[in-house]
This record gives structure tokens, sequence and C-alpha cells, in this order.
């Protein structure tokens, strides 16, 4: 490791730094601005009517990366980059002596410095720190990406996020709006008088969702866990003990496929409001996206990709309308089972086995609508088959008083009046166990403890769950989930580990 030339020759001089008697890893840094601080607040010297614009009585501590270098003889630039901006710092030999000399033979970009001095603009304009004192605090041994190319090898991008986010500046802002999405959703629900919650990460059962799950041991116990696939039957089982409003932002896990929109590990949020319905939560949910789009600053009509998604028209439609008015698929076909497998197969949609005519309507959706629902869009009435925890539906018993929110082409947020029936959640688990039986394994699991919760009596609740990662995608226009996860799934490295570290270093000269 570190055997490449570049990096040797950093190397060399971390040790030319020590011999110097100065420690290439120093422990003793002071701060009084932040960068973006440190520009606010010394704009008015470029307005001052003086031949040097400068306040040599103001000393500040400032401190980042180095981005920038250019040496000359007895003065440089350079630029540094904390978490917030990027600031050009001057430093020569009148203020430093000898330590010009040491800096100007061992600095390079990468390098992390602490830097005091006073507010000037050079010649150019530029408001800059002029440098009286000077830290190298951590020495850079890999070289950074080439200023002109950049790290754009979006493998490499993923892999080693930490240089992803020193170069790529755009990249550090998605992730600085997805904490501030996460914070306000926070706040958005508290100030509805929801309760944060925690519930448990590794489940005896897992249960909220259809999906595999991922198998752990706990050797304590010595039984089986599984990592979370959703909260949903804890949160329930809450609302049952008396918390009438509850949230959750949580992790989950299914063990399914990688694309553009999933991950293996996710987030989400999870709330259930007892003495609600699902329409209180379409009205519910219209108003934490305006209060988002608000708060971030946002416009109602949103670029995604090629796509402008206008949050002003959230539109409602029923599940087996949208077959017929959004995928062109003919009433006539729709009704009826045999002519709905005909058409599926008709039009190669690969049906690994018979299904069921509730699942041969979610074959159809999934190929037909989901993609072309571009703007908010409330599909409602879902089959009750494909819901097996949401409430029926009092007039129609075949289908759930349940919701999916798409944007963009993409599932954003599931939500329904929650069952609350103890029998009919038993029967439809038992249903569950008989297709898992039958091969489909992301079928739910019977959980007796959750029928016998619900047996105490739930109140009448409403329920949802909204993706935090595609919401994130949403807002900020990235395409792929992996944009917006900070250390996405991958397929691990089957090249020695050293060699392609040593590659990338070469690449970046």
């Amino acid at each position: 490791m570190f055997e490449n030339t570049y990096i040797q020759q950093r190397i060399q001089k971390a040790n030319a730094l020590r011999e110097l008697g100065l420690n290439p890893y120093r422990n003793d840094s002071k701060v009084d601005l932040h960068n973006d601080e440190f520009l606010n607040k010394f704009a008015y010297i470029k307005d001052l009517d003086l031949d040097e614009k400068k306040d040599e009585n103001i000393k500040v501590w400032i401190k980042g990366r180095v981005k920038f270098l250019r040496i000359m003889g007895k003065a440089s630039f350079i630029k540094i980059e904390d978490s917030n901006a990027l600031l050009q710092v001057y430093f020569s030999q009148n203020e430093l002596g000898d330590l010009f000399k040491i800096l100007k033979k061992n600095l390079e970009v990468g390098d992390i410095v602490n830097v005091c001095g006073f507010p000037f603009v050079t010649k150019t304009g530029e408001l800059s720190l002029h440098a009286i004192e000077f830290k190298l605090l951590t020495k850079s041994i890999v070289p950074l990406p080439e200023k002109f190319h950049g790290l754009s090898d979006v493998e490499l991008r993923y892999r080693q996020r930490y240089l992803d986010l020193i170069v790529n500046q755009e990249v550090k802002e998605t992730f600085v709006v997805r904490s501030q999405v996460i914070s306000l959703m926070r706040k958005f629900f508290e100030s509805k008088g929801f309760l944060e919650v925690e519930t448990p990460m590794l489940h005896p059962i897992p249960g909220g969702a259809n999906a595999r799950p991922f198998i752990t041991h706990h050797n304590a116990l010595n039984v089986e866990r599984y990592l979370r696939i959703a909260p949903e039957l804890y949160l329930k089982r809450l609302v049952v003990g008396g918390f009438e409003a509850v949230f959750e932002i949580n992790r989950n896990f299914r063990n399914e496929g990688i694309d553009h929109s999933h991950n293996p590990e996710f987030s989400m949020i999870e709330f259930y409001w007892a003495y609600h319905t699902y329409d209180d939560l379409i009205e519910l949910s219209k108003e934490l996206f305006y209060f988002l789009l608000e708060s971030l600053n946002l416009s109602k009509q949103l670029p995604f990709g090629d796509m402008i998604i206008d949050f002003t028209d959230f539109n409602i439609i029923a599940y087996k309308d949208s077959l017929t008015k959004i995928g062109g698929i003919p009433k006539d076909i729709v009704d009826n089972k045999e002519k709905l497998e005909n058409f599926l197969i008709h039009n190669n949609i690969k049906l690994d086995k018979e299904l069921s005519y509730d699942k041969l309507l979610n074959e159809a959706f999934d190929n037909f609508v989901e993609s072309k629902l571009i703007n908010p869009t409330f599909i409602t009435q879902y089959p009750i088959e494909i819901s097996p925890l949401a409430r029926r539906n009092d007039i129609d018993g075949m289908i759930a008083d349940r919701f999916e929110l798409f944007i963009g082409g993409r599932e954003i947020a599931n939500g329904f009046s929650e069952l609350n029936d103890p029998i009919d959640q038993l029967n439809r688990f038992l249903a569950q166990v008989a297709e898992k039986e039958k091969g489909d394994e992301e079928a739910q699991y019977m959980d007796e403890d959750f029928v016998w919760a619900l047996g105490h009596g739930m109140p009448p609740t409403a329920g949802q769950g909204i993706g935090i990662d595609r919401l994130v995608m949403l807002l900020t226009n990235n395409k792929s989930i992996k944009d917006v996860i900070l250390f996405p799934a991958m397929k691990p490295v089957t090249e020695n580990y050293n060699n392609i570290h040593e590659e990338n270093a070469y690449k970046t000269q």
C-alpha cells in the first residue's frame, strides 16, 4: 500500500517536516470563523476608499483543505475549502520567514491547514486572507483528482465517497439537503403532535411489508433474527398501547435487487395517526410536500431529469381506472382475469407462474401505469389481496382503503386506513403463509403476537410510509438512489484492493 511514486514523494515530504521538528499531523487548531462567515463579515472592505483595501487590526483564524496552490518567488496564493466555502489565502516570506521556505517546498493540494491573518482585497478584487501565522495540520499523502478532470468515475465515486465529497461540491450539497429534509420532516410531524419513537431493528418475525429479509443469528439467545423490513407492526402495537400519533425515521433492510431506485438498506419515515383515515393522510401528504418545498426554497414546478413535476397538480385516481385511463388497457380486459392474462402474455410480460386476478392487475399496473405517473398522483382502491395490512372498504370488500403516491414515475409513499379487525388480520396472515408455502419468498409471515395485540383493540387508525431516499432524489434532481445514499451497496471488489487504489492515485496526476 502507498507504493506509487507520487505517494512516496508526499510521504518523503511528511518525513522531512518531522526532521525539521514540525508534526505533519498536528492537533492544535484554532477557528474563529467559517470561510463563508469570513466572506460575509468582511465584504465591506471591498467598498473602502483606500489604495490598499485591508484591515490589519483584525486577526482571524480560519481552516480548511488546500484546493488550489500557486507558488511564486517569495509569495504564494492558495485556496482553502472548509465545509461551507472556498477562501483565498495569501502568504509570503515577509511574514512567515523560514516557515515560508518550508511550506514552499512541502505544501501541496489536499493538505489541511490552519491560518491566521487579516482580511484584504487583492488587485483583482477578491476578498482574501493575508496570512501572518500558518500551520500545516494534516499532510495528505494520496493526491486528489486533477482539477480539470475531477472525479467522474461513477464506480469510484460510490466506493470512495469521502473522495467524492472532497472534489465534487454538488455532491456535498445533495447530502446537506438530505440532512435538511430529515430534520424538516421531524419538525413537521412534531408540530402536528406526533411523538417520535424507536422500535427494534432485529425482529423475531419479519413483517410490515412483502419482502425477502436478511437473516442473522443472535448468539446470546441462540435464535435466528431478521433485519427489519418495516417498523409497521411495532408502531401499530404502540397505537394499541395508547400513543395516538407516532412516527419513526428508520432504516430498513430488504434482501432484494439493486437498481436506480432500490438499495437493500434504505431510509423511511413511517407514521400512524389514530382516529384518522387514509383520506386525512392524503391531505397531510400534500401539506408535507408544500412545507418541504417552501422550507428548501424550491419551486412547485420542480425539474427531475428531463421532466418538470408540477406540485400544484396532485391527482387522485382509482387503481382500476388508472389501468384504462393511464395504462391504455381496455376496460373489458381489465375486468376479466383470462383476458388480462392473455393481454399481458401478448405484450411480452413474463409471468413465472399462474397468478391470481389481483396479482395480474398488479403486473399490469407495474408495466403500463407506474412509469407514466409524473405529476404527484395518489392511486387509491388497491386490490385487497396485495394489501394484507390495510382495512377493507366498507362498500366493496375486495378493495382496500389504501393509496400509493407516485411522483416522477416512481412510488414515493404508501398509506392506508389500518386493518384493526383481529380476525380479518389473522385470516389474511394465513393467506400470506399459504402463498409463502407455494414459493412466494416475499409473502408475509404469521405474526401471532401482533394479532393478539389487535385483539385488545386498536382505534381506527391511518398509517403511511414515505421513502426518504426517493424523496431526496426527487428534491435534488438525482436519478439514481446511489447518488443520495452516502455509502450505497456495491459488489465486492474482486481485484487486489491495493492495486486498485494505487491505480487511482496515478489517475489523479
